[in-house]
């Protein structure tokens, strides 16, 4: 058995170092228009002046990140929904990239920690690489699109995935995004962060119970509540809704 698993690792190495990348797409105005009014709430909230910034990123993100499907041919919703989840959450910081990535690989559905995604034991619908995988996010194309549809709940796998990365452009990822939250408000998070987790350990929270895995998972948990259904967070989480705001330097339960 354990000659099997360095089999299956060290052909999943492989994978990933030859494997042959998909050429840039790049989109006329009218498409990509249309993919993303199709497909993101978010677009569809902004005015005029920030949907054309919002395609603008869109264009820019999907420039210098490479997308690959395993198993399968990464369509135009795959690529937008992708490019999606990384910029909403960066779309209040003008000239920002992710330093931290350059490729994103697609499964067609949730994997294990051997990267397989068939079988029993698959339970993982995003990470981001470590090790040889470094500079790689995998996201499973079914939470992918589950996220993004129209019956979404609180939940959204890739911009989980994409807050990791920003959590971690300081260095750290600890929950605490030094980059783009001021000083001052460093130890009031930290205390909202804890007080929150006492109230899911309890079961006073509505907050997805996977918070309180640590001060990462927080921070990627309640992002995603925040710009998944931001007027909803505002209602029952005020305060962190406040801090998340200063965070992202966006106002998502407000139409702009």
């Amino acid at each position: 058995m354990i000659i099997v698993a360095i089999l299956i690792i060290v052909i999943g190495v492989c994978y990933f170092i030859f494997r042959k990348k998909e050429p840039i797409v790049k989109y006329e105005a009218p498409q990509l228009k249309q993919l993303l009014s199709t497909y993101i709430e978010f677009y569809n909230r902004l005015n005029l002046t920030n949907q054309q910034l919002f395609e603008q990123r869109i264009e820019e993100f999907l420039s210098y990140v490479s997308l690959e499907g395993v198993g399968f041919k990464v369509d135009d919703t795959d690529r937008i929904m992708v490019a999606s989840s990384a910029v909403i959450p960066i779309f209040g910081f003008e000239g920002w990239t992710y330093r931290n990535i350059t490729n994103v690989l697609l499964y067609p559905d949730t994997f294990n920690h051997e990267f397989q995604f068939e079988g029993e034991g698959r339970n993982i619908e995003g990470m981001v690489g470590s090790g040889y995988m470094n500079g790689q996010m995998i996201l499973s194309r079914s939470a992918l699109q589950k996220g993004f549809s129209k019956n979404s709940s609180k939940e959204n796998t890739a911009i989980h995935e994409f807050v990791h990365l920003i959590d971690g452009a300081d260095g750290a990822t600890d929950g605490i995004p030094e980059g783009f939250l001021k000083h001052e408000y460093t130890a009031p998070w930290v205390k909202m962060m804890h007080q929150e987790i006492s109230r899911i350990e309890k079961g006073h929270s509505d907050i997805n119970p996977y918070a309180i895995t640590n001060e990462a998972e927080f921070f990627a948990v309640t992002s995603e509540y925040f710009f998944e259904k931001p007027e909803q967070f505002q209602k029952s989480h005020p305060e962190l809704y406040e801090m998340l705001s200063r965070a992202f330097a966006q106002d998502p339960a407000k139409e702009v």
